[in-house]
């Protein structure tokens, strides 16, 4: 199919974007765009235009400043447009995405040559449902002409004048179309409450039964969407998409070529999109209001047939459920033995992990319970939801038309809710099969003391391998870092990687040596001696950094992080601006401005500050990273997989925490050199990569700076 035709295309493309961009071509971004024509290029065809054998994936590692973006739509954008598909470009974070779609994707259209049609794409809990808009705006219109009435009686009504203005500037903007139903265009920041009001999901949407439905924005845009040529997106709504079958909110996977930009983040969306939580006593407590609420429902509206009949079940089965939810919360309350453990995010919570994913064979037992009581609950809403369907379409089952679009968005709710408990608790009841990797399950505290219970896959691998790659017509993942010691290993085991993958370093065009320093200073502090270690970084900072316009310095944990601040001189402490204290677009520009400003700034980060953050030239001119970033070793998801490897006879901390302290490390050293005229320095404050066997494995595979180690 990568005929001479479509190879002429790709080559005038690459040569009229170099030329109207007065560049040089990169060896790395012509090894990359090979490979995606390649890849894409390549798929057998079956009569259908399908792919025809073996899965279609690819995966190339481009080094900081390849060009990556330009590489997979140069080659990509092409063969799309010949073979008809949409070019759906997913990324993990919203920076790469804006990029993409304000910055690299017209900047293609202008000066490559190519005529194509792109548009971002978002879930519909971003847009705006027109249904529960009409609704708020009637219901607060009625309350507002009954106040005056009411007010001449004695009583008060406390109408939401806020929320009425909005409304109404809301239905305006959109009749005069200065607004498109976006909450990303609304010219106010909108609180995440006030929005929730107004939009809906899946479960709650009547679709094509909805009065709205030739107006709604979320389908105008989805419709607009099946006729784009390249589509940009993020990893959650395209597992969204695939765990609903595919082509519910983008195309077809079968007729999509995929590429997963920051695909290093991919394993981990997955696991956390197939994860499931519950709140106990928030729970308990919807059980209460479910029994309550459609106890009163059925005392106002007498309902005949068998809807009546299953609205009748719904709260006689949540109050015999209501006693087993507060048994199991009492009980794990009392196998729980909580200890404090932080997050990547640095977040504190109590945790208790089960090991290995087995829970103690009473808490499993009354699990069952749960599982069995919110079964019948969810099969009951579940009939009512198709009858209130039925009845939407115009048949008789006992419900008026009207009231069935009015109940439907209530009962879809109500089930969802009812599923989602079904799930964990047939999850968290389940036994593992001795020969596969076993579900992660574990306890936290809130901060309202409420108990929360979890379950989560250890690994990503099948999950991927079913929704994606054979799903998929083709699939590129790239990244600036995906391999880890210098291989691709860790990452096809934690991606499930099919046998018929591809996997290619495009290397970087930065002369490290030239540009940059590595250090490994010797300052007597071990690192495993937190207090000894935090107290070393507080002597010898200031003077490392005294002279360095914009620093970063990277920590493994807030609380190192926050030792470190309050022990610093008070005058040293003024130009450090610590992650927490600001948003982290906020944080990054004050630090901006006092840098352009002549000040010298510092940024106290963590781990989400290692990788995504662009801060080019005299922004950052010295990364200090204080330790190797292993994993959180409280860490329910990372703790289950290590005792899964260690029972299978493995070393889980050289198959896992050396590999991916390696790959954070090599994130975590990126931010130093953003263009290819940047300098600067890389102090490591840890001597095991140096002292210790697997230390100088992660260091070998760091970028080729020039080194000085004491």
């Amino acid at each position: 199919m990568l005929n001479d035709d479509l190879k002429g295309q790709i080559q005038t493309a690459y040569r009229t974007f170099l030329e109207n961009k007065s560049l040089k071509p990169r060896y790395g971004q012509r090894v990359m765009i090979a490979e995606v024509a390649k890849l894409f290029g390549g798929v057998e065809l079956d009569d259908e235009g399908h792919r025809d054998g073996e899965p279609a994936v690819a995966v190339v590692e481009a080094g900081t400043g390849t060009g990556k973006t330009v590489a997979y739509c140069l080659a990509g954008i092409p063969i799309a447009k010949h073979l008809g598909k949409p070019l759906v470009i997913s990324t993990a974070t919203v920076a790469l995405q804006e990029q993409i779609v304000l910055k690299d994707l017209p900047d293609i259209q202008r000066n490559a040559g190519l005529n194509f049609h792109f548009a971002l794409a978002k879930g519909r809990g971003r847009y705006v449902c027109l249904s529960k808009l009409d609704q708020l705006l009637q219901d607060n219109q009625s309350l507002a002409s009954q106040q005056q009435g009411f007010a001449e009686e004695g009583f008060r009504i406390d109408v939401d004048e806020a929320g009425l203005k909005l409304y109404t500037r809301m239905v305006e903007a959109l009749g005069t179309n200065k607004w498109d139903g976006e909450r990303d265009s609304w010219p106010e920041a909108l609180e995440d409450q006030d929005w929730s009001r107004l939009t809906t999901d899946h479960i709650q949407c009547t679709n094509r039964r909805c009065g709205h439905f030739n107006q709604c924005v979320f389908y105008k845009a989805r419709e607009g969407i099946q006729k784009i040529d390249v589509i940009v997106t993020n990893h959650d709504l395209v597992l969204a998409d695939l765990a609903l079958g595919g082509g519910a909110i983008l195309p077809d996977p079968r007729e999509c070529l995929y590429v997963f930009d920051e695909g290093h983040h991919l394993p981990d969306k997955a696991i956390a999109h197939f994860a499931h939580h519950t709140r106990m006593a928030a729970t308990a407590d919807w059980l209460e209001q479910l029994d309550k609420n459609l106890s009163k429902l059925l005392a106002q509206h007498p309902l005949p047939g068998d809807f009546g009949r299953l609205l009748e079940q719904v709260p006689q089965q949540a109050r015999e459920l209501k006693p087993h939810q507060q048994f199991m919360s009492q009980a794990l309350g009392e196998v729980a033995d909580f200890s404090s453990a932080e997050d990547f995010s640095g977040q504190v919570r109590p945790q208790h992990r089960f090991e290995h994913g087995v829970v103690p064979e009473h808490i499993r037992e009354m699990s069952l319970e749960l599982k069995a009581g919110f079964g019948r609950i969810t099969d009951l809403l579940q009939r009512m939801v198709d009858m209130l369907k039925e009845a939407m379409d115009g048949e008789v089952v006992g419900v008026h038309q009207t009231q069935a679009e009015e109940w439907y968005p209530l009962f879809g709710a109500l089930q969802a809710r009812a599923e989602g408990n079904w799930t964990l608790w047939t999850r968290f009841s389940l036994l593992d099969p001795e020969d596969k990797p076993p579900t992660a399950r574990w306890l936290t505290l809130t901060e309202q003391n409420d108990l929360e219970v979890h379950v989560s896959p250890i690994l990503a691998a099948d999950t991927l391998r079913q929704y994606l790659w054979h799903s998929a017509f083709a699939a590129l993942v790239t990244s600036a870092t995906i391999t880890a010691l210098g291989r691709f290993d860790r990452y096809s085991h934690r991606a499930g990687l099919p046998k018929s993958a591809v996997c290619t370093l495009a290397p970087s065009p930065f002369r490290y040596a030239e540009s940059g320093v590595l250090r490994v200073p010797n300052h007597g502090a071990d690192p495993r001696d937190n207090a000894g270690h935090s107290a070393s970084i507080i002597e010898h900072l200031p003077a490392m950094l005294q002279d360095e316009p914009g620093s970063l310095v990277l920590f493994s944990s807030r609380r190192q992080m926050l030792e470190v601040y309050a022990g610093l001189p008070a005058d040293f402490r003024e130009r450090v601006l610590v992650q927490g204290d600001l948003s982290k677009q906020e944080l990054i520009r004050q630090h901006r401005a006092r840098v352009d400003k002549g000040e010298s700034s510092v940024i106290f980060g963590l781990a989400s500050f290692a990788e995504g953050v662009d801060l080019p030239g005299k922004y950052c001119e010295h990364v200090v990273i204080a330790k190797i970033p292993f994993a959180v070793p409280d860490d329910p998801v990372e703790a289950a997989l290590s005792e899964w490897i260690e029972r299978n006879g493995g070393n889980p901390f050289m198959e896992i925490a050396v590999p991916d302290a390696c790959l954070r490390l090599v994130q975590a050293c990126g931010r130093l050199l953003r263009t290819e005229q940047d300098t600067g320095t890389i102090t490591l404050l840890d001597r095991r990569l140096v002292t210790q066997r697997y230390g100088k494995a992660i260091l070998n595979a760091l970028p080729p700076f020039r080194r000085e180690i004491d």
